[in-house]
């Protein structure tokens, strides 16, 4: 299932989703994740999780922190409603690759090899989250379990897209990737 779900996030990059339908004429409102939230209009096509499905949109304006859009070949709100909570998505290939080398797409990092500073396997990205207080990247880790830590420079200061890894260091509170299962095992035991 992991694999799977990295396969897909390596092709594709979720930038919104279809929240509610807005009217009677087949307008929807659309949360963007992209930096700019109007830009979302401008990759075509958008497509469904699946692939399946394609979706071009019109802006229309602004409304309670969401765009307001039309979805082409959607005319009513009954068919606006069959839309409510569509993921859209655009294919990786095509977006530019980025300027600088410090910068990248987060799905870039799905599934690349974390190691420690010393060479040793520490485990696979798993996801990177914004809860709203930071970035933070999930690790599965090479022990079992998965763990998910700040994503800074003092945490990860290397990543090698080329090379298929990163660097991860990890504070001395969390341990090393095995730790949390043998703290489990020894747990088990004494019980």
């Amino acid at each position: 299932m992991l694999n799977e779900a990295i396969e897909m996030l390596n092709h594709k990059l979720c930038v919104g989703v279809i929240t509610v339908p807005h009217g009677v004429r087949g307008q929807v409102r659309v949360k963007s994740f992209t930096v700019e939230p109007r830009d979302i209009t401008r990759y075509a096509p958008l497509v469904d999780a699946d692939g399946e499905r394609e979706y071009r949109l019109e802006f229309v304006g602004h409304t309670k922190g969401v765009l307001l859009a039309r979805v082409d070949g959607v005319c009513d709100r009954n068919a606006a409603e069959t839309l409510r909570g569509t993921e859209l998505f655009i294919y990786r290939d095509t977006l530019p690759e980025p300027e600088d080398e410090d910068e990248f797409y987060n799905a870039d990092l799905v599934g690349l090899a974390a190691v420690r500073p010393d060479g040793s396997a520490y485990g696979t990205v798993k996801a990177l989250h914004n809860f709203g207080a930071g970035d933070m990247i999930e690790f599965k880790l090479a022990g079992g379990g998965d763990v998910i830590l700040p994503f800074t420079r003092a945490v990860v200061p290397e990543i090698d897209l080329e090379k298929g890894r990163l660097v991860v260091d990890p504070p001395d509170m969390f341990g090393d990737s095995e730790s949390a299962v043998s703290v489990r095992g020894e747990d088990e035991g004494a019980a």
